[in-house]
């Protein structure tokens, strides 16, 4: 396995994120015990999940399955860089008005001691906003952080689903407090969603935050699944059907590497300068194996340029892609 540092931090991180999404869902107790210890083995230490994973009145049953599995012992939990994330409502009733999704210090106050007690742990090491709340301000947040470093709940903080605009101001704010700021940035980012490389990508290398892509396969459409006929779980037929002429042109290509889709879509987000890993979402054993290839396929120019021409960008950065 390779490492990379997260964003600006010291901290090392795995180039791939075990995605904890399924577990509970999906994935029973049992294989995802399986799948975490695989994790393990094979030199993954960073692992990311979330409060309301489970979803609905389950939510919260991923961590409580990851605290049984830090549980056991056996160096797990200090072997782990676990991430988790706050901003959904849990269904609290105890939470009152204070339940709808967004973010505040109480939300965050309460939803941290939550995730602590459903991971049976003491300390968080990455602390994650699941999506911006524009109404709550950072003369709130950042103080609200930083209590919880200064009492060592949470190591690092980071975001999920920022604007490049809501990266900025984040650190901008950060710097006139004399604090770290945000170490990450988690996007949805793969080679049939590029648009984040026009700003968000940019703006997450400026200020030194890593950027951990979510839905690596586009749910499924970058998985070969349309050329065996399958649509991907979240993809939906009416986006295979946009894309086949794309995703067929890829195949092809694929074939002519001796690889699969889904792992040279891995391999592609691995060689981008501004991704520190992306989330591998897995729901057996089976596929978390398969995964695992993906760190050592190399891509050279001219295969980056084909996909490039396959899957085109939104032109380059800002403001060279639409102006002169």
């Amino acid at each position: 396995m390779e490492y990379t540092k997260l964003g600006r931090s010291g901290l090392r991180v795995s180039r791939l994120c075990l995605g904890t999404m399924n577990f509970g869902v999906g994935t029973d107790e049992k294989e995802a015990f399986t799948i975490m210890d695989a994790a393990l083995d094979a030199g993954i230490n960073f692992f990311d999940t979330a409060n309301i994973y489970g979803w609905g009145e389950n939510s919260g049953r991923t961590e409580e399955i990851i605290g049984r599995w830090f549980a056991q012992g056996g160096g797990r939990r200090e072997r782990t860089v676990i991430a988790t994330k706050a901003y959904g409502d849990m269904n609290d009733p105890l939470d009152g008005p204070n339940g709808e999704s967004g973010l505040s210090s109480y939300k965050l106050r309460r939803h941290l001691e939550g995730s602590l007690r459903r991971l049976q742990t003491d300390h968080i090491e990455l602390y994650q906003m699941h999506h911006v709340d524009r109404s709550a301000s950072w003369d709130e947040l950042w103080p609200a952080f930083g209590d919880m470093q200064a009492q060592g709940k949470i190591g690092y903080v980071g975001s999920s689903n920022f604007a490049g605009w809501d990266l900025a101001v984040a650190q901008g704010e950060a710097k006139a407090r004399g604090v770290l700021g945000l170490v990450s940035e988690q996007h949805k980012y793969n080679l049939l969603t590029r648009l984040p490389e026009l700003e968000v990508l940019p703006s997450a290398q400026a200020h030194g935050i890593g950027i951990i892509p979510w839905s690596p396969l586009d749910g499924g459409l970058l998985s070969g699944n349309i050329r065996r006929g399958e649509a991907g779980q979240r993809s939906g037929d009416n986006r295979s059907d946009r894309h086949r002429e794309q995703l067929e042109a890829y195949g092809r290509l694929c074939d002519e590497l001796g690889e699969t889709e889904d792992l040279v879509s891995l391999a592609w987000l691995l060689h981008q300068p501004a991704v520190t890993a992306p989330i591998i979402g897995v729901r057996t054993l089976e596929q978390f194996e398969r995964s695992l290839r993906a760190v050592e396929i190399k891509l050279d120019e001219s295969t980056l340029k084909r996909i490039d021409e396959i899957f085109p960008g939104p032109g380059g950065q800002a403001p060279k892609a639409y102006a002169w």
